[in-house]
């Protein structure tokens, strides 16, 4: 077992842990990296969020881009009026081929679903 000392009144003493076994841990600043965005170099972690903000993004990490994603506010009456004119209207043929086209553009304009 490693014995730790700390400088306490000019005197060394034999430093105890406490009952939970934990400490401190501080996170060192990040890495200098060029950013992907501009080619700018960052250089710590503060001016990393100001970059981001900047440039209109997010940091997700592990987490799922989808739910970062920002979901387009549907007009109730406009959505009722299109599910009238596809249940009323359209064959089921066209309403296929609107289908597979809202998709394509859907698949197109959105980065995380390019395959």
């Amino acid at each position: 077992m490693k014995r730790t000392y700390v400088l306490i009144d000019g005197e060394f003493v034999e430093r105890k842990k406490d009952s939970k076994g934990s400490s401190y841990y501080i996170v060192p600043d990040i890495q200098p990296y060029k950013s992907m965005i501009d080619g700018k170099v960052i250089t710590s972690r503060s001016e990393h969020r100001r970059h981001l903000k900047a440039n209109n993004c997010i940091e997700v990490g592990n987490d799922d881009p989808a739910k970062h994603i920002a979901k387009p506010k549907v007009d109730e009456s406009r959505f009722e009026r299109l599910k009238y004119e596809v249940n009323n209207r359209l064959t089921n043929a066209q309403a296929d081929v609107i289908i597979r086209k809202l998709r394509e553009q859907a698949n197109f304009t959105n980065p995380h679903r390019r395959g």
